[in-house]
């Protein structure tokens, strides 16, 4: 066992004024399977960086292990994966490969064909593996879920659990439950960290987040109060004062002044108690996360059935991507498609959307069907969101409302959106289809990147305004709140 040491740690990015990480200090076991949470923008990513000394700061790390981060970067994915695997990992034994890869459930026969060639799902497996191959380091894995299906997703995190001495950033609820111990969370003004899962983090910050919102309103009113006092002794001081001036000699001047001085003193002590729980109450409420209610405005459609899909199958070339599909989408519909990697989800969402694709059987689209659709692909995003919400034909104000309720700051709208996080490029497609008009939203693995709260905003905002949808999402959590029906491929 060592410690990873992180004392008084500023950090701001070059031309920013605004610090990511200020005076922050904490304690990292190497043993602890730690996962890794918070807001998007707030800075995980940066601090894994940090960690592999990419950025200057202020401040110190230190640590006795070495660093190694997922995802790796792969410079010539046409080799085959085993030489892939050798070019990250030179002194590896083949031994060692094929027993990490069993875990993983991964056949030996990648291993003798070109990375560039194996599903999203098989890459991740194989880097995560090559990952684990290297003793002696204490390893920073960032995101591994984004595009791996459930089932996949269930094997990694099995995986990860039987391992220990790594940080995780995940948003996937249920996989950090299987295979963390610790949480390292970055909140908005501090970070800390708590022993247990995410369910076990999220339970006590709850019960703090409440204890707070119960004593800020305790001292509100007592502050209320306090300023009620105040302002009636200082007008009694105020009205004895005055009764020394213009009063027979027979009243004594001295008793006045002291009456006078007694209530005045009296006026000081309220004030500062009054001081006091300002005080009190302005340490309170710092870490509270805002997730305002999001809103979502649906058109009804003249008839209930949208898409019907009569024993269809999908094709590229002569290779089928899916077979025999069937099932409808009608309106009230919140239908998730669920499937390995490569089972046509994507594709069946294709055609829906008016793509020219290859298929048989029966496929019905209402006619004037107005779809919102928010893919997968964040990578052509760029210029300012003045000019995207303009281009997108959406209004602007509500556009921004929206992104600020998912946490965006006001100086966020002043970048280009190409040097957004992952997370932040996705709130963009999101929030422009909220605004949107239409009969069914089609949303592709809408949650890749996406931080826990603003997962939680979005199953607040469907599960009160019930949206005709069909989605592909591996977050089983999100699933099981939101589908009303499962389509398996």
């Amino acid at each position: 066992m060592s410690l990873i040491n992180v004392v008084n740690l500023t950090f701001a990015h070059e031309g920013s004024y605004d610090n990511i990480f200020e005076n922050v200090s904490f304690q990292i076991d190497t043993n602890w399977k730690l996962g890794f949470t918070g807001r998007n923008g707030r800075g995980k990513t940066t601090f894994l960086k940090l960690l592999l000394g990419k950025y200057e700061y202020s401040g110190t790390i230190s640590a006795n292990v070495n660093f190694e981060y997922f995802p790796f970067d792969v410079t010539d994915s046409e080799n085959n994966t085993i030489d892939v695997i050798e070019s990250i990992y030179p002194t590896c034994l083949q031994w060692q490969v094929m027993r990490e890869l069993s875990l993983l459930q991964v056949s030996e026969d990648v291993l003798y064909r070109p990375f560039a060639t194996l599903s999203n799902g098989e890459q991740t497996k194989i880097l995560l593996a090559t990952l684990f191959l290297k003793e002696n380091s204490f390893l920073l894995i960032d995101e591994p879920t984004n595009h791996l299906d459930m089932k996949a997703r269930k094997l990694v995190s099995d995986y990860l659990q039987s391992k220990r001495g790594f940080i995780l950033v995940s948003h996937d609820r249920a996989f950090l439950d299987n295979c963390v111990d610790h949480i390292l969370s970055i909140n908005k003004t501090n970070i800390e960290i708590q022993k247990g899962n995410f369910s076990t983090w999220w339970a006590n910050k709850e019960r703090q987040d409440n204890f707070e919102l119960v004593e800020n309103e305790k001292l509100r009113k007592e502050i209320t109060h306090l300023q009620s006092a105040a302002k009636r002794t200082a007008v009694w001081s105020d009205k004895v004062e005055k009764t020394k001036v213009g009063t027979k000699d027979s009243v004594d001047r001295g008793y006045i002044g002291h009456k006078s001085a007694k209530m005045m003193k009296r006026s000081k002590g309220i004030e500062t108690r009054q001081q006091a729980a300002i005080d009190k109450k302005s340490k309170l409420l710092k870490n509270i996360e805002n997730s305002e209610k999001l809103k979502i405005s649906q058109m009804n459609f003249h008839t209930d059935r949208l898409v019907e899909f009569d024993k269809v199958s999908i094709f590229y070339g002569s290779k089928a991507a899916c077979e025999s599909i069937n099932f409808t989408i009608e309106q009230g519909d919140r239908i998730a498609l669920c499937g390995r990697n490569g089972s046509g989800k994507s594709s069946i969402i294709r055609l829906i959307c008016g793509e020219a694709i290859n298929y048989t059987g029966t496929f019905r689209k209402a006619s004037q069907l107005k779809i919102s659709y928010v893919s997968q692909d964040t990578s052509y995003l760029q210029g300012n969101l003045t000019d995207y919400a303009i281009a997108n034909g959406i209004d602007e104000s509500i556009f921004k409302a929206i992104l600020r309720k998912l946490d965006f700051s006001r100086l966020q709208f002043e970048k280009d959106i190409s040097d957004f996080s992952g997370g932040q490029k996705k709130k963009v497609l999101l929030a422009r289809s909220l605004c949107e008009k239409a009969h069914l939203h089609i949303w592709d693995e809408p949650l890749n990147f996406i931080d826990v709260i603003s997962r939680m905003q979005i199953e607040e905002l469907l599960l009160e305004y019930l949206p005709t949808m069909l989605f592909v999402e591996h977050d089983s959590e999100f699933c099981n709140n939101i589908a009303t029906k499962i389509v398996e491929l």
